[in-house]
């Protein structure tokens, strides 16, 4: 199955602007990708209405990633915390209609860095908390006909989903044509025991990928079993983009949050272009067996 290449923009900035998204939509399209990745980090940073004619002037299939950062909690926080988190959630959702988007995809739990321990009594109060918290903004989703993807993340990124059986566990009973999951090979790598058997737990929800390589690099440039990943997509029949996850160095913020302390690749259009050319390669390796 031949499935479209995408790319998010953090691989070369952060924040997403009109002005430089202008550049990075013709520099993706001019990479061969067929979608891109467009954070929203913070509420007007770009316009839903300008990014939309810009992606139908390259072509480009439009996929809205939420960021959850400092604050940004539907969890063992406070009230107006959990509120303002459901608005920001809320907001994705109307980018993602003004653009077209049906996916909205990230970590839709708590902020992202933010850890703590608890019992199994503790978790499953606060898996009870995070479907109360998610079901309005579920609902909204699926009335407007897009999808969250709700994204596990590595053990030192959050404490609360590191893995698909603890995502369905925590999201069960909301899961489907307004929920499902993201599954990024970076996290899988780390948390799952297996990264095939991972996501063929996940099964019919699983509504977005990501890719990099094991190092956040580029894709093919790592140890990880690309055709064995792509069988795994194979056998639950996901027909989805295959976005293109990496950071930029050159941002501060951006680089202590993803923990980016050396250069990933010769350069952040190296390693898409790589990354572009290695699944690209594979795909048609595939076709041809």
């Amino acid at each position: 199955m031949r499935r479209t290449l995408g790319v998010n923009t953090w691989v070369w900035t952060s924040p997403l602007t009109d002005s430089t998204l202008e550049t990075l939509a013709a520099k993706a399209a001019a990479l061969g990708f067929g979608a891109i990745e467009l954070p929203v980090e913070t509420p007007g940073d770009w316009s839903p209405e300008r990014a939309r004619d810009v992606l139908a002037e390259h072509r480009l299939l439009p996929i809205v990633v939420g960021a959850m950062g400092p604050g940004r909690n539907l969890v063992a926080a406070p009230a107006s915390e959990i509120v303002a988190t459901q608005n920001y959630l809320g907001h994705c959702i109307d980018v993602a209609e003004r653009i077209g988007s049906r996916i909205v995809a990230g970590p839709f739990y708590a902020a992202t860095g933010r850890t703590w321990r608890m019992s199994d009594a503790d978790r499953a109060a606060h898996h009870e908390e995070l479907r109360a918290a998610l079901a309005p903004v579920v609902n909204r989703a699926e009335r407007s006909g897009i999808r969250l993807a709700v994204e596990p993340l590595n053990r030192y990124e959050t404490s609360l989903i590191n893995t698909v059986e603890q995502a369905l566990s925590a999201l069960g009973p909301l899961l489907g044509r307004g929920l499902g999951l993201a599954l990024d090979s970076y996290h899988l790598n780390i948390e799952e025991k297996s990264i095939g058997d991972a996501i063929r737990r996940a099964g019919r929800h699983l509504a977005y990928v990501q890719v990099c390589g094991n190092d956040r690099g580029a894709v093919g440039d790592d140890h990880i079993d690309w055709a064995a990943f792509l069988d795994a997509l194979d056998d639950v029949d996901y027909r989805g983009p295959l976005g293109l996850e990496s950071f930029t160095g050159d941002n501060a913020t951006i680089a202590v949050a993803a923990s980016v302390w050396r250069p990933l690749a010769e350069s952040q259009d190296a390693l898409a272009a790589d990354s572009f050319a290695y699944l690209t390669a594979l795909q048609n390796e595939r076709e041809h067996r």
